[in-house]
């Protein structure tokens, strides 16, 4: 049950408090429709900003405080009640603005929220914040972000355990901190300084690059494109978000720079190479419209490979339902046991009317999967699996092969007590 506000209270406190509802729990499922009375309040305080900036930002203080008291009192699985007060930590960094204070008090008192973070509700902050600063702001921030970095590198190891942190972590956040800023700002030629003091980063390259973008210089973006794409290839891990990124940038600057040619030639070896609805999608942006259903032709003609999974989504994807029964047609039990059923589920409904014969067998691999498997909380879906599975089986007159599934679950789970009697 709310509170009932104190009186003689600001009413936007009044209002705060009610919405915030101090000592109520909120559970998990609870939690959305929680944060959505709380953003209708920050709504009304917005309205503030322009005419009452000042009083608009003590509100924000205010609203703020009471989510950091009321981070106790929920369960938030969700991020909601975190992003929120994200949100509502720009609107106090605008409000300030709006009403001329200090820039570098706003700064370093951002900078004490983001220190003593107990709930994580300063997560990544800097980026949105450095959108919501304006240029005085941003620069006050980058001041204060960049006294911290330096600082850090003159640290001795045993000093940074005496402050909490090792000078190790206190540098890296920092330069990630700066990065962020220096993107904001567009400032190429600080962010080329930073990366010389700390390494260049496949990374460090697409930011670089994507600065070079904005300044109208796809010519210098396509060097720093290429440098990263090197750099990726480094990874003993495979190939980084940041590596999809500048694959997929490399392209478009191949194409504003009158070569698209290459940037079709190179989407199609890399869809040669791993086949899927992504790389797909991808080799279609670069075709010519004249082109495209000699280029499809082309490209599920060249579909093949290991990956089951990644072929299943690609025929769904492309409505290809011959080429699916074909490729179905061809897998075992076992090589279908093996794919998600994110991707078999799909194809057994498309294929039950035409193919029934092999939608049964996707239904069985779905259920043999969770059944071979210790999962379950899993079974009733295994034997909706199963059920669809017989009726399939039986629509295509495939008796024998249901009744060989059933012989084999018996023979092989029958210790499944859970699971046997369904």
């Amino acid at each position: 049950m709310k509170q009932k506000p104190r009186r003689g209270a600001d009413p936007f406190e009044c209002q705060i408090e009610l919405a915030l509802d101090p000592g109520g729990f909120i559970p998990d499922q609870a939690c959305c429709s929680f944060v959505s009375e709380l953003e209708e309040v920050a709504a009304i305080i917005a309205k503030l900003t322009r005419a009452a900036p000042a009083r608009a930002a003590a509100l924000y203080e205010t609203f703020l405080a009471g989510c950091y008291e009321k981070a106790e009192e929920l369960h938030d699985s969700s991020g909601s009640f975190g992003q929120f007060v994200g949100d509502l930590i720009c609107k106090w960094i605008k409000a300030r603005q709006a009403s001329g204070a200090d820039p570098n008090e706003t700064a370093a008192r951002l900078l004490a929220w983001m220190d003593d973070d107990p709930y994580a509700l300063c997560y990544d902050i800097e980026k949105d914040a450095s959108k919501a600063f304006d240029k005085a702001g941003l620069a006050a921030f980058e001041r204060q972000i960049r006294t911290r970095f330096e600082a850090a590198g003159t640290v001795k190891p045993a000093q940074g355990k005496a402050l909490g942190r090792e000078p190790e972590y206190l540098r890296r956040r920092g330069s990630e901190i700066l990065r962020t800023i220096y993107l904001a700002q567009r400032n190429l030629a600080a962010y080329i300084a930073l990366t010389t003091q700390t390494g260049l980063t496949a990374k460090d390259c697409h930011a670089l690059a994507t600065i070079l973008v904005t300044r109208r210089k796809p010519d210098e973006a396509l060097v720093w494109v290429k440098r990263g794409v090197a750099l990726d290839r480094e990874n003993p891990h495979g190939c980084t978000m940041a590596g999809y990124q500048l694959i997929g940038l490399h392209r478009e600057l191949l194409t504003r720079l009158g070569r698209g040619n290459e940037a079709l030639e190179d989407a199609w070896a890399a869809f040669r190479e791993e086949p899927c609805k992504y790389s797909y999608a991808e080799l279609m942006r670069f075709v010519p419209k004249t082109g495209r259903a000699a280029w499809h032709e082309k490209a599920m003609d060249a579909a093949k490979g290991d990956d089951l999974q990644s072929l299943i989504e690609l025929f769904i994807e492309t409505k290809e339902m011959k080429r699916l029964a074909e490729l179905v047609r061809g897998a075992t039990d076992e090589a279908l046991e093996k794919v998600s059923h994110y991707a078999t589920e799909p194809a057994a409904k498309k294929l039950e009317k035409a193919e029934p014969g092999l939608a049964a067998s996707l239904w069985r691999a779905q259920g043999m999967r969770i059944v071979n498997k210790p999962k379950s909380k899993y079974y009733d879906a295994a034997l909706t699996n199963f059920e669809r599975a017989r009726r399939c089986y039986e629509r295509a007159g495939l008796g024998a092969e249901w009744a060989d599934t059933v012989h084999h679950i018996r023979a092989n789970h029958r210790r499944k007590t859970g699971f046997m009697p369904g």
